[in-house]
């Protein structure tokens, strides 16, 4: 019957080119946190949103999520980042066989849940965190520079270039991805300039907030505050020239005094003032000089009283006995008396 065989092929056509039903993905936890934009394999994520195995979650410049794994993990995702639920694995209990990620580019806060250490894997493109019930932040860079800064418990870092243990909180590796690592030591202000951007590890330097179980407090390993607001691209802002050199400091002026009014006594002087100058000595006065002794009448020059009484020395008489015979002399040569010359 031509017409039935008809009928049966465009049934059986329709059954075999129809959509097939869809696997629903598993459920391995879900979103505690959203801030500005964080996307999934789905769409945009919100609060309560599931995440789900294999898929794929990527931050805005600005976005953070927060999310809490079926065994307790807590994993944040900072700004521009992109990560992989990449394996999970439940066994009978509420703790996981493997729960493994694979963190592409971006910044991150890691927090153990119940299940076992060997159970978690964290891949970067520089190596292998190897998780030993533990927390910690690390970041990846554009470039796959990779940066681990232990909080509590250990972990060691795996890669090409060797494994590295972080043991003590704050301890930090950085590792590149032709297999250079650095040693472990305490991280300070000086990884930014070594990852080269402001933005790397936002919980440490407070530039993004965490809350619930990952914000754990007292966690910044000196870093808070480091960092100054980042550039829109994360890069470092230019160094600025060095200023002049600072002077030394200039002694205060001492305070002026002030004027006494007339009311106020004056202030005492103080204990160790110098003693004032001494009033200077009057010179003594010359004692006058001793009289000289007198005369002696017998060598001294001769003197004879006169009848009134008055002494004279006796050249005294020879001066007016000459001067008498001048005055005679002078008068005879009026009168005519006087010597006559020789013509």
């Amino acid at each position: 019957m031509p017409y039935s065989r008809a009928a049966a092929v465009a049934a059986l056509s329709m059954m075999l080119l129809g959509p097939l039903p869809t696997m629903a993905a598993e459920p391995v936890g879900e979103a505690v946190l959203i801030k500005t934009e964080v996307t999934g394999g789905g769409g945009p994520i919100a609060v309560d949103t599931p995440v789900h195995r294999d898929e794929r979650i990527k931050t805005s410049q600005s976005g953070l999520g927060q999310f809490l794994f079926r065994d307790g993990t807590k994993l944040a995702v900072g700004w521009g980042s992109s990560v992989t639920i990449d394996k999970f694995v439940y066994d009978d209990t509420s703790s996981v066989k493997n729960l493994t990620i694979k963190a592409a580019k971006g910044t991150f806060r890691w927090v153990s849940g119940n299940s076992k250490s060997s159970a978690y894997n964290i891949l970067t493109p520089a190596g292998t965190i190897g998780v030993r019930g533990t927390a910690f932040d690390f970041y990846v860079g554009p470039d796959g520079t990779t940066a681990v800064v232990l909080l509590n418990g250990s972990a060691r870092f795996c890669g090409a270039g060797g494994c590295k243990e972080l043991k003590r909180r704050c301890d930090c590796v950085v590792a590149k991805p032709n297999g250079r690592i650095t040693d472990t030591r305490r991280v300070d202000r000086n990884i930014f300039k070594t990852l080269g951007s402001t933005k790397a590890l936002p919980f440490l330097s407070g530039n993004q907030k965490l809350s619930g179980g990952l914000g754990i407090t007292g966690t910044g390993c000196g870093l808070s505050m480091a960092a100054a607001e980042p550039a829109d691209n994360g890069s470092l802002p230019p160094a600025r020239a060095p200023g002049p050199a600072p002077q030394s400091p200039r002694a205060p002026d001492p305070p002026a005094p002030q004027s006494l009014r007339a009311s106020d006594p004056p202030a005492a002087a103080p204990s160790d003032a110098p003693d004032p100058p001494a009033t200077p000595r009057t010179p003594d006065t010359p004692s006058k000089p001793d009289k000289p002794d007198k005369p002696d009448k017998h060598h001294h020059h001769d003197r004879h009283h006169d009848k009134d009484g008055h002494h004279h020395d006796r050249h005294d008489d020879d001066r007016r006995g000459r001067d008498r015979h001048d005055h005679d002399r002078g008068r005879d040569n009026r009168d005519g008396n006087g010597p006559r010359h020789n013509r």
